[in-house]
């Protein structure tokens, strides 16, 4: 008998890949939105109403739930925190307990943006104390204890399930939080740009081919200080299912029962390619065939330097790296598409 995922944010950049991911291994895949819903594949779904959340979890009977919904954009969060704490941290507690008191296992998809990113401390890895440099990290990682703590479990993520009333008859371990990097994949052609934070850079490399830096136009300033790791969210859609098939699995001796008991409650994800902005804009050039001349090299930690890229006034990380050694420990693949392979795809920019 399939079993059956629960995607929330299914119409987003990352919750479409995951819905795919899941139905091509066989799933019977249900997605959720606020407003771009298109019954009966994406039903909507108001995280901030409990009711609703009861309601769809006892219509759909999931096997599992994905929560990637999110207010994911760092100035929005930084400009309206109550507003970015009420669907980040408050909807997702409160999520974790309706799925742990139904014994559904929840996957919730964290970010890189917990740790403070400063030079020299990483990688990252899943036990490495947090420090969000911005509003957005800070109600991801409050999302995240939300989930360790009402899953049956301490914030930390670091116990096993055996304390877990019933836990033989459903998932060892019924909560626990995948941390993801910068995202890319196929954006919505009704959001365009707007979705990813690659793809308006592929519109920086355009509008540089109009700039004229000998009759005085300004080039446009591209970080060229923090450091990225690009992951494609159909990388990370394979790791939602694999995670949950792992996390679901049979248990019929006692060793299967012992072995997850152990299982990890905090995981890391990550492509290992790194890039400054700049440097993606580059690759991008490379690929459409363009240069770079109208393009400058810009580093934000020196303050003489002036703002740049919408003078945005949120804190950003230097370098976020996230160790994946707990996912390859389970024998989930950690590999990832190549990130020029994947965007001349994309972009339809084949050379012959």
């Amino acid at each position: 008998m399939s079993k059956t995922v629960l995607v929330t944010g299914g119409s987003g950049l990352l919750g479409r890949e995951v819905l795919k991911a899941f139905e091509r291994a066989g799933w019977k895949a249900v997605g959720t939105a606020l407003t771009r819903t298109n019954p009966p594949s994406i039903v909507k779904l108001d995280l901030e109403d409990e009711d609703e959340i009861e309601k769809i979890l006892e219509d759909v009977k999931p096997d599992v739930v994905v929560h990637s919904a999110a207010n994911r954009f760092p100035d929005f969060c930084e400009s309206s925190p109550p507003s970015a704490f009420a669907i980040n941290s408050t909807a997702t507690a409160t999520l974790a307990s309706q799925t742990f008191r139904r014994s559904i296992f929840l996957l919730y998809i964290s970010t890189d943006y917990v740790f403070s990113g400063r030079p020299g401390e990483a990688p990252y890895y899943p036990s490495s104390p947090t420090h969000p440099p911005n509003v957005y990290g800070q109600t991801k990682r409050d999302g995240e204890i939300g989930v360790l703590r009402n899953t049956g479990g301490p914030a930390d993520g670091n116990a096993d399930a055996s304390g877990q009333d019933g836990w033989d008859d459903g998932p060892a371990v019924l909560g626990a939080v995948l941390r993801v990097p910068l995202l890319y994949g196929s954006a919505d052609k009704e959001k365009g740009e707007s979705e990813s934070a690659v793809h308006p850079l592929v519109t920086s490399v355009y509008k540089a081919q109009y700039i004229k830096a000998d009759d005085g136009d300004a080039k446009i300033k591209m970080d060229d200080y923090a450091i990225r790791y690009p992951t494609c969210t159909e990388d990370v859609g394979r790791v939602c299912v694999d995670v949950s098939t792992l996390y679901l699995g049979e248990r019929d001796t006692e060793a299967d029962k012992r072995k997850f008991k152990q299982l990890p409650r905090i995981l890391q994800f990550s492509s290992e390619q790194k890039y400054t902005k700049y440097e993606m804009c580059e690759a991008l050039a490379e690929i459409l065939g363009l240069p770079v001349d109208g393009l400058q090299r810009w580093d934000p930690s020196k303050e003489d330097e002036g703002k740049s890229e919408g003078d945005s006034q949120t804190a950003r990380p230097y370098d976020c790296h996230l160790d994946t050694g707990a996912l390859k420990e389970l024998g989930i693949n950690v590999n990832c598409l190549d990130f020029v392979a994947w965007w001349r795809r994309e972009l339809r920019a084949f050379r012959h």
